[in-house]
């Protein structure tokens, strides 16, 4: 019979479960009803960051003696613009998941760009995702598939199956299939390399950071 899920894993489910609920609701909202769903994303930012906050001393894996060293944290700065290069080029047809259901387009009619709904954005893309999907991703659900009671896995020990299962897994959750892939394996490599969720944390921010900024720039939209 199935182990019920310990409190560590249920901290680190629930905040993801609140953002894919949150993004389903938004997903379906109709863009012309009597809530605009763009705002359903400050909301978001709003719940999911304060699950996180509430919660945030039982995430060990944030405590201050597990920060990164200088060196560490170039090398997560590196891997974060990399895997952002690739997300841009990697878009060929073939390397979609369908599309996006729940775009973020942060202009007026008038295509004026509508700059506290671009604001909300780019935090929770920067700032909220890279914390709560990493604290999904990798410290649970990749160290969860080396072993149920995943809290005693240290990440240097995780498998090559863990790894390929939850990249993959992390995989369906994206459109750009193949730049999800090269992403998920690039964090789950500075996880397992340094011990240190702190690195996939900080390189999934530059990315989705860096990201957010060349969206807005180019008004490739599609890319949110």
């Amino acid at each position: 019979m199935a182990q019920p899920l310990s409190r560590a894993a249920i901290l680190r489910i629930a905040p993801f479960a609140l953002f894919m609920l949150l993004l389903a609701l938004r997903g379906a909202l109709p863009a012309d009803g009597a809530l605009d769903p763009r705002w359903v994303y400050a909301w978001t930012v709003v719940l999911v960051g304060g699950v996180l906050l509430w919660f945030g001393r039982e995430y060990g894996e944030f405590a201050a003696q597990l920060l990164p060293d200088a060196r560490e944290t170039l090398l997560a700065i590196a891997v974060g613009v990399v895997v952002f290069v690739l997300w841009i080029r990697l878009d060929a047809p073939w390397m979609r998941l369908g599309e996006a259901t729940a775009s973020f387009r942060p202009v007026d009619a008038q295509g004026a760009l509508q700059w506290p709904l671009i604001a909300v954005r780019w935090v929770g893309a920067a700032l909220l995702v890279p914390v709560m999907e990493e604290l999904f991703w990798r410290s649970f659900l990749m160290r969860w598939i080396e072993s149920p009671q995943f809290e005693t896995v240290v990440p240097q020990r995780v498998g090559a199956k863990a790894i390929v299962l939850s990249t993959f897994v992390f995989m369906l959750a994206h459109t750009l299939w193949l730049a999800a892939i090269i992403a998920g394996l690039a964090y789950a490599w500075l996880y397992v390399r340094s011990g240190k969720l702190w690195l996939p944390v900080i390189a999934h921010a530059v990315t989705n950071g860096v990201l957010g900024v060349w969206v807005v720039v180019t008004g490739n939209w599609g890319y949110w």
